[in-house]
């Protein structure tokens, strides 16, 4: 893939870029230069085919040159965040039985410095450090193998003809999960897993070469990294940005195509709504009133034209709900053009060029969906795993069915499977099952879990719940990892539950309770600013602090009935759901602790921190 663009898009700007103030500008041709020079130096310092790199780095130029130097050479690559724990950086080595060992800088070393001594690793690099190295060590700096940048007439040569060596079948990455259920695993994708991904994501998303991607999310993980391949095999630019510039370099480089997952969506919900209440009231009010006039045009527009999920063939019915729609539609015809209009101003907020918004690496909830789209933002809504590099089904511009997850990918054959591993009806929930050249051949030194991944027919078990529309779109209705069991043996989804109470203004993040309890717990971390307003407007009461809070019985008793509103028997929730108790966290959720790098918490660790409070409020 590298080689053939390469050569067609050689003077095509590939990744943009910022050091401090600075902005850089990479050709095709510079990213083939860059990563022919590490390879080169790679190889010089022993790496080869099918040894494993240990790579810790963030989201940055020099990670997708040395990811594809040593793609070059068959290495194959174990990466992972920089602000890994050392107890982790440990065990992934270990397991992975690693030699060698990248790193993003000194400080990452230094963190780790203690451990690595007793690691038996041929060698350490450093990407961002001085030369270091001398005759007495083997840590290297990329100062230190850079040294020499000339490339010579027949090393372009010896540089393509590489790729004689790398069949469809080799391993070309060991990326260890992100840890929701307990201690990570080394998911073993080959070339023809990601490759297969690569061959059908661009069209699915009308990929141009003169597309324009933010890229934000962690490089390391499959869903930026797929998403960096695909960009990359269709000439387009991927500008790096961070979540401290993200907001800026949109307005600035005016991208066309941006992928992030649900967490962001939902930071980007909560700041636009918020930031108005703050300056204006009014126009707040305004705001939500133009989002709902959208929306509900869209949804009649959708049941017109036949774009909702149906889990059964038309009828005498199906025709008087879209006579009904159309007559909704004529008096919404006005006011939604007049929103419409309006709304392009939040778009400019998106660069104003935007024409596709990704969002993957977790279940986007139906309220954003709607948001988003009432927006006028085209939203693919994705769905994947790591052990499908990654993506499973999508809705893209393939398939315009909202609140599903669109079409099983090319290739891929997927059923819902029951507890017996039979196909279910059309409509009924069951796990989600299937094959595909994206599928892991199984876990790294993994026995254990590799038996308990597969159905008796080779199908891979997503532990996902779900079910499929008469047309073949995905819904996905929960996890069945996640699922919380009661004592009275009724099973709960926490996803619904946790997304319908994040509508509250004063609640920032959630997370339901309750497994073998009589009944179920929200452990909440609030918007304090927000609660305070909350607490005044409805008791008139000063509170300056969560304890104030907690302490009294009547507002608990008021917020825990304000909740249990939303998820009420009529709004399609089962009576056993309602929250029995809630407790407000001082501390927000934190990257690396009880959220993964991705956003998605952790929920075993989460649970196992606060274990004396949801025993004693559950009891």
């Amino acid at each position: 893939m590298l080689i053939n663009v390469y050569s067609e898009y050689k003077n095509n700007t590939a990744f943009i870029y910022r050091v401090k103030d600075k902005t850089f500008e990479v050709t095709y041709k510079k990213f083939f230069n860059d990563v022919l020079i590490l390879s080169r130096a790679f190889g010089a310092k022993g790496i080869k085919k099918g040894v494993k790199v240990v790579f810790v780095c963030d989201n940055r130029y020099e990670w997708i040159v040395t990811d594809m130097a040593l793609v070059s050479l068959g290495a194959i690559s174990v990466p992972k965040e920089s602000s890994i724990p050392v107890e982790e950086l440990e065990f992934i080595t270990k397991n992975s039985e690693a030699s060698f060992l990248i790193l993003e800088s000194e400080s990452v070393y230094h963190k780790c410095k203690e451990m690595i001594k007793s690691l038996k690793l041929k060698s350490i690099f450093i990407i961002e450090a001085e030369k270091l190295h001398t005759i007495f060590d083997h840590i290297y700096s990329y100062n230190d193998m850079f040294v020499n940048r000339e490339i010579y007439r027949n090393e372009i040569e010896e540089f393509m003809s590489l790729k004689d060596n790398l069949s469809k079948d080799d391993i070309f990455t060991i990326i260890y999960t992100s840890g929701t259920t307990g201690m990570p695993k080394g998911v073993i994708l080959i070339h023809k897993n990601v490759m297969q991904n690569v061959k059908v994501l661009p069209s699915i998303v009308e990929l141009k070469t003169t597309d324009l991607w933010v890229s934000i999310l962690p490089p390391w993980h499959i869903f930026e990294r797929t998403c960096e391949y695909s960009a990359i095999s269709g000439g387009s630019t991927m500008i790096y940005s961070t979540i401290r510039t993200f907001a800026e370099d949109l307005v600035k480089f005016k991208p066309t195509l941006v992928a992030t997952v649900p967490r962001l969506w939902e930071s980007m919900y909560a700041k636009i709504n918020s930031t108005l209440e703050k300056k204006d009231p009014k126009k707040a009010k305004i705001f939500k009133k133009l989002i709902l006039i959208s929306a509900k045009y869209n949804y009649n527009l959708r049941i017109v034209k036949d774009e909702l999920p149906r889990f059964k063939k038309e009828n005498i019915g199906s025709s008087f709900k879209k006579l009904i729609a159309c007559i909704k539609l004529l008096f919404l015809y006005m006011p939604n053009k007049f929103a419409k209009n309006k709304l392009k101003l939040v778009q400019e907020k998106f660069g104003g060029r935007l024409r596709l918004a990704i969002s993957g690496g977790g279940t986007l909830p139906d309220f954003l969906d709607e948001w988003i789209d009432a927006l006028g933002i085209r939203i693919v809504n994705a769905y994947g795993m790591t052990e499908c590099a990654p993506a499973i089904s999508l809705r893209a511009l393939n398939c315009n069915t909202f609140s599903t997850l669109g079409l099983p990918v090319e290739g891929t054959k997927l059923y819902i499977s029951d507890e017996n591993e039979e196909n279910c009806e059309v409509g009924e929930v069951g796990e989600i099952v299937l094959k595909g050249d994206q599928v892991t051949p199984g876990y790294y030194n993994n026995d254990e879990e590799n038996k308990k991944a597969f159905t008796k027919n080779g199908y891979f078990k997503t532990g996902d719940l779900g079910k499929l529309t008469i047309r073949n779109e995905l819904i996905i209705t929960g996890r069945s990892k996640e699922v919380i069991i009661l004592a009275s043996g009724e099973n709960v989804d926490p996803s619904r539950i946790e997304s319908a109470i994040s509508l509250l203004p004063f609640v920032k993040d959630t997370i339901l309770v309750g497994q073998d309890k009589k009944g179920l717990g929200m452990l909440l971390v609030p918007d304090f600013e927000k609660l305070k307003e909350y607490v005044h407007e409805n008791f008139d009461k000063v509170v300056h602090s969560i304890e104030q809070v907690l302490e009294d019985k009547h507002i608990i008793n008021k917020l825990k009935s304000d909740m249990n509103k939303l998820v009420h028997p009529k709004k399609g929730f089962k009576s056993f759901e309602k929250l029995q108790n809630i407790h407000f966290v001082e501390k927000e959720f934190a990257i690396g602790e009880e959220l993964t790098n991705t956003f998605k918490k952790k929920r075993h660790v989460i649970e196992n921190k606060y274990k004396e409070v949801i025993d004693k409020f559950l009891t």
